[in-house]
């Protein structure tokens, strides 16, 4: 039931030898030395995700059936067969494949990967993937369970809010807001935000699941991003929204030309968003001042992302778009091997990072779905380390000045 593992450096395939585990490791070291002087000649800041390098490819020979679940080290994959298989972020090595069934996307958190099957909240070691403890879910969800610093939400299709303890699976609280929700709720230090079919944004106390307040807008809201100060949320008015985290007021909004899709992106000036008028949009954080707009050859079906100094875009058909999060200006676009696919949407790890990471997943109808780790080139370029010429083949024995 193992997958094939199909390993590539800078295009070459790899074997699973220990002079090619030393070879990567020789070359992974040389990459860190690059970025060790990249940053030594005075670099500062996010950079632009391209030229774009690819550190690895890898071969599923089958297809993810729900969205991948991400921690610090590891990337975990549903895929056919009622299989969870779990892979090394850093090499692209297969590390376990358990039997699983999750009915909606998993996630991961505090050392366990958690998923709902036939009817059970199911937590399993992420080390290991053995099964840790197993927890009943009263009635279907409406969205996957969301982790947040030790606690799990559940929001069940009946409008029922369930915390649940993310160590052991007690429930510590539940709340009826009467009616679904939207999309997956989002977290901001002790608050929970709950976008509602009916157009309200609700806040509760986290430990309590106390309402702390709620804002009607003008259309159901789409996936929040909760920050300290603000949430940023589109909704199906054609607005983009700001609201103050800790009261629910509109501190500003922006009408678009359609629905924004998916979560917006942030970095420490702006707010980037998509839209399904086919634009992606720079707005200022504080004031909703429009920064930037760039008309897009292709119909976004996900928000955006910021990875480095660069926001990308991009539908079901590559290549994904690049832009500056500077100006909006395209620095390049970054190609895939195959087709883009809804239930595996593009992850970046470490955006303010110096050297981010971007991992997508890519299907062929012929031969399975293809997991690809991209990141940005470092200039100059690490080469591998080569023999000396004309080397030495005995030490010369050196004269003694005494002469003895």
């Amino acid at each position: 039931m193992g997958l094939k593992d199909n390993r590539y450096y800078n295009g070459v395939p790899t074997r699973r030898t220990t002079r090619c585990c030393s070879a990567v490791a020789l070359a992974a070291l040389l990459f860190v030395f690059a970025a060790a002087r990249s940053a030594a000649r005075g670099d500062a800041g996010p950079q632009p995700f391209w030229p774009v390098r690819t550190l690895w490819t890898l071969a599923l020979n089958t297809e993810v059936t729900q969205r991948p679940a991400f921690d610090e080290a590891r990337a975990y994959f549903p895929i056919e067969g009622k299989r969870l298989a779990a892979y090394d972020i850093t090499s692209g090595k297969q590390l376990w494949i358990v039997d699983a069934r999750p009915l909606y996307a998993p996630v991961a958190g505090s050392g366990f990967v958690f998923f709902v099957e036939d009817e059970a909240l199911v937590a399993i070691k992420a080390e290991d993937g053995s099964r840790a403890w197993t927890s009943p879910v009263d009635g279907a969800l409406a969205v996957a369970p969301v982790w947040t610093d030790g606690w799990l939400l559940l929001a069940t299709k009946s409008g029922t809010i369930v915390a649940v303890r993310a160590s052991d699976g007690h429930e510590i609280w539940r709340h009826d807001v009467g009616v679904g929700v939207h999309d997956e709720p989002a977290v901001s230090g002790t608050r929970i935000f709950l976008p509602l079919d009916n157009g309200r944004v609700i806040a509760l106390q986290i430990e309590t699941g106390s309402p702390l307040w709620e804002r009607r807008l003008g259309g159901a809201p789409g996936a929040i991003l909760a920050l300290d100060e603000r949430l940023f949320v589109g909704a199906t008015d054609n607005f983009f929204y700001a609201l103050k985290t800790d009261t629910g007021e509109v501190d500003w909004r922006w009408r678009t030309g359609a629905v924004a899709v998916g979560l917006p992106a942030v970095d420490k000036d702006r707010v980037y968003f998509a839209a399904l008028d086919n634009t992606a949009r720079a707005l200022n954080r504080s004031n909703g001042v429009q920064q930037w707009i760039q008309l897009l050859k292709l119909r976004p079906m996900a928000g955006a992302l910021r990875v480095g100094a660069s926001v990308i875009v991009y539908g079901l058909v590559p290549p994904m778009r690049a832009m500056n999060t500077s100006d909006g200006k395209g620095g390049g676009d970054v190609s895939v091997p195959g087709q883009l696919i809804a239930v595996a949407p593009p992850q970046a790890l470490g955006a303010d990072e110096a050297l981010p990471l971007l991992i997508v997943t890519t299907r062929d109808v012929a031969s399975g779905d293809t997991v690809t780790l991209l990141t940005r080139s470092v200039e100059p370029a690490a080469s591998p380390l080569a023999a000396l010429p004309n080397p030495l083949n005995a030490i010369p024995t050196l004269a003694n000045s005494t002469g003895l």
